[in-house]
């Protein structure tokens, strides 16, 4: 009787000990789908394991499975409402879109721990996404109270005073990033905003600097090419738009730039068969007959004045 007493009191110190072996073996392995199978066995070994839970979270997020992900957060939270998961819960549901649902997961990391810097940028990002600029202003501040040298935020709270329009604050936040960090981000983040505000001369010069930096920057190509269209350097844009092409052959707003130079230039035939090439594109089966088809091009939703009287120069060619 007492060998058969100690056995039933030895099992479960076996089992503990095998669970932490396993859980220590998940953790170990790179393969996200053998360590959610390790982790399934431990928490049906154990349902209240919630380490292991919020591994699984982790790994299920990692492979996109995002509500399988948010199913394993939640079920934490249920029993342990903790900044780290309400976070990463939050996470998945910026992966899915749910704005409202990971910004509400988001303040509430940040509302149980106050020193949770992660939690209150991703609110702030969050914020700036659903346009609520004055709030996201107001979180990114906070943030450089803390970190004053994060070039970062200071790019993103400048995105947020220039969809405010307040052009002089945002000025300040890009210039401050490009001292702190001179990096590809820092210059095209101020080249784009130079680009809204049509001071193309400036948006040039930090887009030359970008590509300088990175030869690949298919998106500082386009953008120098439209600068140099702007302040009239035809040459030059062509050579821009013709590099864009070459990463992408079917980029119609590329084309539709190519179009607008040769005009300019009076290739008349050239511009001509560049814009053929965008409108192939743009609307493949069925004739164009509206400047509305070209609302998702560039032209379209930031120089639609300057566009819309070149299309007109051109529909004339055709």
């Amino acid at each position: 009787m007492k060998k058969l007493l100690a056995l039933v009191i030895l099992l479960p110190i076996l089992n503990f000990a095998q669970v932490k072996k396993m859980y220590r073996q998940a953790l170990r392995t790179s393969n996200l789908e053998e360590r959610i199978s390790i982790l399934d066995a431990i928490i049906k070994e154990e349902p209240n394991h919630y380490d292991a839970i919020f591994q699984r979270g982790i790994a299920k997020n990692d492979l996109g499975d995002f509500r399988g992900a948010i199913v394993d957060y939640s079920r934490i939270i249920i029993e342990k409402p903790e900044a780290d998961t309400y976070f990463n819960r939050g996470n998945s549901k910026y992966s899915l879109q749910d704005l409202p649902g990971a910004k509400q997961d988001y303040a509430k990391a940040y509302m149980l721990d106050d020193d949770f810097i992660d939690a209150l940028y991703s609110l702030a990002c969050v914020k700036l996404d659903m346009g609520e600029f004055e709030n996201a202003i107001t979180d990114f501040t906070k943030i450089l109270k803390e970190a004053p040298n994060f070039a970062r935020v200071y790019i993103l709270r400048g995105h947020a005073y220039s969809a405010l329009e307040n052009h002089k604050n945002a000025m300040a936040d890009y210039n401050a990033a490009i001292y702190l960090e001179p990096s590809v981000d820092s210059y095209f983040s101020r080249a784009t905003f130079f680009m809204d505000i049509k001071y193309y001369l400036e948006a040039k010069r930090d887009l030359s600097v970008v590509i300088r930096a990175d030869r690949n920057n298919a998106y500082s190509y386009f953008y120098r090419g439209a600068a140099n269209l702007f302040i009239g350097k035809f040459e030059n844009a062509l050579t821009d738009f013709t590099k864009v092409l070459e990463f992408d052959a079917t980029d119609f707003d590329a084309y539709l730039g190519l179009a607008m130079c040769h005009f300019r230039l009076n290739n008349f035939d050239l511009a001509k068969s560049n814009f053929e090439k965008a409108n192939n594109i743009i609307s493949p089966n069925a004739p164009i007959n509206s400047i509305e088809v070209y609302k998702n091009t560039y032209w379209h939703k930031n120089q639609y004045f300057y566009f819309n009287n070149n299309v007109n120069a051109l529909m004339k060619l055709e």
